[in-house]
């Protein structure tokens, strides 16, 4: 058995030199945070490469979970019959949606166009096994939600390496939970996360959609910062 590596000795740690990325690589990284769109309707017919896939389910497992338990499983979802099986989960669901919504919201919700998943050539379902590290997981034995906290970190990661490789994302959450089970063979334990539409783009809104469209306003950031304690109703 190796020996236990010694937290107070660097070289045993694997700790390496850390410092602040160069002005270059930090405007890329929050040009890619800032332009970062839900994509519904923009999608090209181009396939997605291997390479590419690949690389964004690495950027999506390079991301961190509580107690490192990686509770993730990513459900590649390319055929055009299954896809379109999902899209009418999803749009029995989002007729459901709609009478939620009176008035103008109703109508302005209606026109949104919500077809990536049978425009995107790929869809990925992102899932969550809570058992993945046992039943006692460091970090999360007093938050039980840490292992879905985590596994949308790596919806995240995914999404931004997206964005670098011009590659649109949009995340559907409007379907019930059991037909999407029920399509994927997934088991009552493990928990969906996402929904995920991909598929290569040549233009994005400027500003998010939901914005341009007057559904709802980007919050100014002023308005959320507190200081030491809550401050608001």
């Amino acid at each position: 058995m190796p020996p236990i590596p010694d937290p107070s000795d660097d070289t045993q740690a694997g700790l390496a030199p850390a410092g602040a990325f160069s002005a270059t690589e930090r405007a890329a990284i929050y040009r890619v945070i800032e332009t970062r769109r839900d994509v519904r309707d923009q999608f090209l017919a181009d396939p997605l490469s291997d390479e590419l896939v690949t690389r964004l389910l690495a950027a999506a497992h390079a991301a961190p979970s509580v107690g490192f338990m990686q509770p993730w499983n990513f459900i590649l979802v390319r055929d055009q019959a299954m896809r379109q099986a999902a899209w009418e989960a999803f749009s029995k669901a989002n007729d459901e949606a709609a009478e939620m919504f009176s008035g103008g919201e109703r109508d302005l919700y209606r026109s949104l166009k919500l077809e990536g998943i049978r425009k995107a050539p790929l869809s990925i379902c992102v899932t969550c096994d809570p058992d993945r590290a046992g039943p006692v997981v460091l970090g999360r034995t007093h938050n039980p939600r840490m292992d879905v906290y985590s596994t949308v970190c790596a919806v995240q990661n995914l999404w931004l390496a997206a964005r670098a490789e011009g590659v649109g994302v949009g995340w559907v959450s409007i379907f019930r939970d059991e037909d999407v089970r029920r399509l994927l063979g997934i088991p009552e334990r493990v928990a969906i996360v996402a929904w995920l539409c991909l598929g290569h783009v040549d233009k994005l809104y400027s500003e998010p959609e939901l914005a341009v469209r007057g559904w709802r306003q980007r919050l100014a950031l002023e308005d959320l910062v507190f200081s030491e304690r809550w401050q608001g109703d």
